[in-house]
């Protein structure tokens, strides 16, 4: 039987009236259809004809989670290397462990795996996980500001990556998307499709800012890590074997080269033991230089994105959204500086927190300050500052800092460097009637007073602080001179510090609140009457209502805080103003 809505005319079906429930204008409908599309995302059913298909991650996802095996394999090798292929009991009973871990790990994958899927609209990036409990997690590719690919050397032998897009948010509440593993031209696509919603258009001019120039590995050693890594791999090597029942001080080629050295003549094996540890540091330093900048480029990828792309056996590829851009630092580490050259970082969002950001932060490596210079100016789009410091404040200049700061210096580098050390040595020579000690209390002293007051010289020489066209340039640190250029208006807030004997020299730290980098940047030891004046200059309006109109003064011009007014938390922190 047919109705008058349903049967055919001439020019096809007649449609049923509005009132009608399977009018496509009725309410009823258009839940009918909203109640079966949320169904089928959440059963996982075909979507209806519009929707984008799921899809799914890699099948070699699963391999990329046996990895783990690598560890506990590995000491049950060195254990059979070391008792001369006998497998003892406890051996055995970790290996049947492992493996019953194995099966659980890697059913637990295979669900995981079924059970996850991704796909793309018109709006957002949705990805749903879960098997009890069923989540879908959905984010509009308007607010996506980085799109990166990491892969390790076992994602590169399996053929696969990881995608991470960092949101708006993206910081310690965890606001990034993770996709692992895709494969690698899965992930080239759909990075490219994300980002190509935030394309702003192409770059003019050369978009290649820097390349790897193999010459820049002269510099590589010039870290802290030529030393301090040498011992940190030596800890970590000695845990392992002790976890894995081997004690190295109890291996007969240990125990004779102790013995040889000690029987030597120290004036000579202590010279040589430092220079053989330089040269492994050095050997070390170079080979993670070249692991960690193989193939480095960074360009723009188009005029809203910037992209780092390196690395030999992990491979990275880093986004960084112009807009989450808010400066950089342009740092010298001492040995880096002596040799003529610097690194450069990104003050940027959306990179995670703060340990992932000091991973993905880096724009240069270590390399001729000349190159770091161009870089960091490539980056900002504008002349990186560079001008002397001057005694006030001029157009692009950085100030100085009062002198009572290179006091505060000289007096914390005796304190804290020269004392202890001293102090040390003279007591153990008195309480053991040692006179070596004693000698040896003031030889330390003696060497280490040049020292500590140079490197306060240098520090206070390293302090200064200016505005430079839209950005604030601020500069400290002798062990790393760090140099920063942020954007003004991304300053959220200032917090004032200081303490009892910062009150008496007359001197205030800021901390320049940031939503990005580090999210806080200290200015130390202003002057106190100049550190409110130079904040509200930076960022005029924000500080208004806790300031006095300022006051012309021979010295310049001064600020006060209105009287009565209580310091706001973020704002002002602890210390008076004057």
């Amino acid at each position: 039987m047919s109705t008058p809505w349903n049967t055919p005319g001439e020019g096809g079906s007649t449609p049923p009236p509005a009132s009608h429930p399977e009018h496509p204008q009725s309410i009823q409908y258009t839940e009918h259809i909203q109640r079966t599309q949320r169904t089928q995302r959440t059963e996982g059913h075909p979507p209806s004809v519009g929707e984008p298909d799921w899809r799914r991650l890699s099948p070699r996802t699963l391999l990329v989670h046996c990895g783990w095996l690598g560890a506990p394999l590995g000491s049950l090798a060195l254990t059979a290397l070391a008792t001369g292929g006998r497998i003892t009991g406890g051996a055995w009973l970790t290996l049947a462990a492992i493996a019953a871990a194995f099966a659980v790990v890697t059913g637990a994958g295979l669900v995981r795996w079924a059970r996850t899927g991704f796909r793309v609209t018109g709006e957002s990036l949705e990805v749903r996980s879960g098997l009890l409990t069923r989540r879908m997690r959905s984010v509009p590719l308007h607010r996506i500001r980085t799109v990166d690919l990491t892969a390790s050397p076992l994602h590169r032998l399996l053929g696969v990556t990881v995608l991470r897009a960092g949101t708006a948010g993206s910081g310690e509440s965890g606001g990034e998307l993770s996709l692992e593993a895709l494969a690698t031209a899965e992930g080239e696509r759909l990075r490219a499709e994300l980002l190509a919603r935030a394309a702003t258009g192409t770059v003019d001019e050369d978009p290649v800012l820097a390349r790897i120039n193999w010459r820049w590995l002269r510099y590589a050693p010039l870290t802290f890590w030529v030393v301090g890594g040498v011992f940190v791999a030596g800890g970590s090597a000695y845990r392992v074997l002790h976890e894995i029942g081997i004690e190295p001080w109890k291996l007969g080629f240990v125990r004779r080269a102790f013995e040889e050295f000690g029987n030597g003549m120290l004036w000579l094996t202590i010279p040589a033991a430092l220079l053989a540890v330089v040269l492994l540091g050095s050997v070390g330093a170079v080979v993670l230089y070249v692991e960690n900048w193989w193939d480095y480029r960074l360009e723009w990828a188009d005029a809203g994105t910037l992209r780092v792309h390196r690395g030999l056996l992990t491979t990275r590829s880093v986004t960084i959204e112009r807009a989450r851009l808010r400066g950089v630092v342009l740092r010298e580490p001492l040995l880096l500086r002596a040799g003529g050259g610097a690194t450069v970082r990104a003050v940027a969002g959306g990179l995670g927190n703060k340990e992932e950001n000091r991973k993905r932060s880096g724009l240069l490596p270590p390399a001729p300050r000349r190159d770091a210079l161009q870089v960091a100016s490539g980056t900002l789009q504008s002349p990186f500052p560079t001008r002397e410091m001057t005694g006030r404040q001029e157009s692009g200049s950085l100030v100085r800092h009062p002198r009572v700061a290179l006091r505060r210096r000289r007096v914390r580098g005796v304190l804290f460097g020269v004392l202890p050390g001293a102090v040390l040595l003279a007591g153990l020579g008195a309480a053991f009637t040692a006179p070596v000690l004693l000698h040896a209390a003031w030889i330390y002293a003696a060497v280490t007073t040049p020292v500590a007051l140079w490197l306060a010289r240098d520090a206070y020489r390293n302090l200064g602080h200016g505005i430079a066209g839209r950005h604030l340039v601020a500069r400290s640190g002798t062990f790393s001179r760090d140099t920063l250029v942020l954007r003004r208006e991304a300053v959220a807030a200032w917090t004032f510090t200081t303490s009892p004997f910062t009150r008496r020299a007359g001197l205030v730290s800021l901390t320049a609140a940031v939503a990005a980098g580090e999210e806080g940047y200290r200015i130390p030891d202003l002057a106190e009457g100049a550190a409110p004046g130079f904040a509200a200059a930076a960022t005029p309006g924000l500080l208004d209502e806790f300031l006095v109109h300022p006051q012309s003064t021979r010295g310049g011009t001064t600020y006060q805080r209105r009287k009565g007014d209580s310091a706001p938390e973020g704002r002002f922190g602890t210390g008076d103003m004057t």
